[in-house]
């Protein structure tokens, strides 16, 4: 068997996480092969050591570990609430938008529900919140972590709404954001699974007596996109957009504890 050098793995490596998900193996195999003539930039040690990560703790159970065994029990008549996400629920600043809520976030910037599912019990359930905001299923559509189908992602919805129910934590359950596209993956054409994914939130959500929580009418432009008023790339939010988030959050919240 041909031995690999360990920087033209890495590069190799590198390579074929970019691949869009819809790559057929011909073409696949064009760019496998362009490793031993062309020229593809090599990762840097960092982007090595980060894919490295990425396969020893796919789901990131190591980001938040620590502050979760270090936040103790919610105080008595505290109510605690976990925002469990993406990059969008990452890089919202709760207490700047909700000063002196017991408000924890739990966002990992790029994941998917799969990977969010794994991570439930230590991030959310363990925590003893009485309610979770989930917002996620833009990153499953974007292919994030390879191809997925909307059962996939629905059934990954329903198991941590289960989890949450079991463990007598109210579930709020926030749509998908608009998006016309993904810059890091272009040619998706999200705007029709944006859509659908979202209406099954809303039926499950009345379904099974959970909390819905639109953010997509209140912020989507004529494309079914983010307009560039409330997003610089058209997927995360800029402060304009949180500012309209935080009030919808904070109803849905009031609802889902009432």
């Amino acid at each position: 068997m041909m031995r690999m050098n360990p920087r033209r793995c890495c590069r190799l490596l590198a390579v074929l996480l970019a691949l869009p998900p819809a790559m057929g193996p011909e073409a696949m195999s064009q760019i496998v092969g362009s490793q031993s003539g062309q020229a593809v930039a090599p990762p840097s040690p960092a982007d090595c050591a980060k894919m490295q990560q990425e396969l020893l703790d796919w789901p990131n159970l190591g980001r938040y570990g620590a502050a979760d065994a270090s936040l103790g029990p919610p105080a008595p008549g505290q109510d605690r609430v976990v925002f469990l996400g993406d990059s969008i629920t990452d890089g919202w600043n709760l207490q700047e938008y909700f000063p002196g809520k017991p408000y924890v976030n739990r966002g990992i910037s790029g994941q998917t529900t799969p990977q969010m599912l794994i991570r439930f019990r230590q991030d959310v359930v363990n925590l003893r919140p009485k309610a979770v905001v989930i917002l996620a299923g833009t990153n499953d559509i974007a292919g994030n972590t390879g191809p997925t189908t909307m059962q996939a992602i629905e059934d990954n919805f329903t198991s941590m709404a289960e989890l949450a129910k079991g463990s007598g934590i109210r579930v709020v359950l926030a749509s998908v954001l608009p998006a016309y596209d993904y810059p890091w993956r272009p040619g998706m054409q999200p705007v029709e699974k944006i859509a659908a994914l979202n209406a099954w939130l809303r039926a499950y959500a009345e379904a099974h007596g959970l909390v819905y929580l639109d953010y997509y009418d209140a912020m989507q432009d004529s494309r079914h996109g983010l307009p560039s008023s409330l997003s610089a790339d058209g997927v995360h939010p800029n402060p304009a957009g949180y500012k309209i988030m935080a009030p919808l959050a904070e109803q849905a919240i009031g609802q889902a504890l009432r």
